[in-house]
């Protein structure tokens, strides 16, 4: 387990500020990124490198100018992009402005026979974070009150001390660095460090997944 802490990931708000707004990130562990986004029921896009050509795609899929999505399905369809990519044996997806890999009824098809770490933040600033092994919730709390937690880990020996150390604030007291410590915590969980470089050198495969 890694040493990340919140600090490490003050840089994602900075470099991706379509993303620091509104995203979801999930991890899944030893399936391909194109299984990923099966368990999505996503329609396959084409290839793009670097998740600043992912903001780019996304933000032409919602001014509704994707001039691929329209060959792939009807764009009245209610769909969400979602862009993944492999890194260190796990599938990583992205949705700007995403929401889906926080949801228990979508976590309970993307975890089949696997481990997911996913977190979600919204521009209400609500947020999630999901640990789910097997269909089998973990971890689950909002990480502006992560005093409050489920999950058959919630309060399994060590996991205060867990959270602690990746900067969350566990005192009922709003931390100012909690979206950073659940990139923290999602590192310690999966020992996938990301950055600005890695993501950048990243081939993500877009797809478009049905919204619930």
């Amino acid at each position: 387990m890694t040493a990340a802490h919140a600090t490490d990931y003050t840089w994602f708000e900075q470099r991706y500020p379509v993303l620091g707004e509104a995203y979801c990130l999930a991890q899944a562990q030893g399936i391909a990124a194109d299984e990923l986004l099966r368990r999505f029921d996503a329609l396959t896009g084409r290839e793009v490198t670097g998740l600043d050509a992912v903001v780019a795609a996304w933000e032409t899929f919602d001014d509704g100018e994707d001039e691929e999505a329209e060959k792939l399905f009807d764009l009245d369809e209610d769909r969400l992009l979602v862009a993944v990519t492999e890194l260190d044996g796990w599938a990583l997806a992205v949705e700007p402005y995403g929401y889906l890999g926080s949801l228990p009824e979508v976590i309970a098809r993307l975890t089949d026979g696997t481990r997911l770490v996913s977190h979600f933040r919204n521009v209400n600033a609500v947020d999630h974070f999901n640990w789910w092994e097997r269909g089998e919730c973990r971890l689950r709390f909002e990480p502006l009150f992560a005093d409050q937690r489920d999950g058959t880990d919630a309060d399994a020996p060590g996991t205060s001390e867990l959270l602690t150390a990746c900067g969350f604030r566990l005192d009922g007291e709003r931390g100012e660095l909690h979206t950073e410590a659940a990139f923290a915590l999602a590192e310690r969980l999966t020992d996938v460090r990301l950055g600005p470089e890695r993501l950048e050198a990243a081939t993500f495969r877009l797809g478009y997944a049905p919204r619930p």
